[in-house]
């Protein structure tokens, strides 16, 4: 099983499920994210955010291949660049942390130790442009597949509370614990990113 984990560029961003590349959720603040979807202009603006990002900031997540088959992806920025992250009631992020926006793995794929391999490598990259830490807004009253990632989740494999909240607590993880990572995180982590959007399933007749 051939597995490449490769920076996300706009000659990628096509691998990724289809939901995923026109949600702006996070790459737009809430007004402006729900006009883009209204007027239909939500793919081009996440082209925008991301050669944006790349140009000025260098790669911003990594999309998973596994025998050339795109298979999952994660997304990350420092919190300057994500419009999203100044409307929770816990920001602002650290600023020695990149936000961890989203992941997915596809279920078809989860439970191969690829969670373990997507955090490790951004936790390498982020390591050698000087940071410390990831830091996430978790939902603790997760409920079904979303943008925000279930707080529950984020807690099973290494994440500690840094803001309290009911609905949405900042959470961190430090660089260097994600690098020491054993294999005994893996079904958790397949539960955290596997709890990200995913396609419709059609309903049966």
């Amino acid at each position: 099983m051939g597995r490449r984990l490769v920076p996300l560029t706009l000659d990628n961003l096509q691998d990724l499920p289809q939901r995923c590349r026109s949600c702006v959720f996070w790459e737009r603040d809430p007004v402006s994210g729900e006009a883009a979807v209204k007027a239909g202009t939500s793919v081009l603006e996440k082209e925008s955010w991301i050669s944006a990002v790349l140009l000025d900031w260098g790669s911003c997540g990594r999309v998973v291949y596994v025998d050339d088959v795109p298979v999952g992806f994660v997304l990350y920025a420092p919190p300057a660049y994500v419009a999203r992250s100044t409307a929770f009631p816990t920001s602002p992020v650290s600023p020695d942390a990149v936000l961890l926006m989203t992941a997915f793995i596809l279920p078809g794929y989860q439970g191969q130790g690829l969670g373990r391999v997507i955090v490790q490598t951004v936790a390498k990259d982020l390591l050698s442009r000087g940071f410390k830490a990831i830091e996430v807004f978790g939902d603790a009253r997760w409920k079904e597949p979303a943008c925000v990632l279930p707080a529950d989740h984020l807690l099973a494999v290494g994440f500690k509370t840094v803001r309290p909240h009911p609905t949405y607590p900042r959470l961190r993880l430090e660089l260097r614990t994600a690098l020491s990572w054993k294999e005994d995180v893996e079904m958790a982590l397949d539960r955290l990113l596997g709890a990200v959007q995913k396609e419709p399933a059609l309903r049966p007749l």
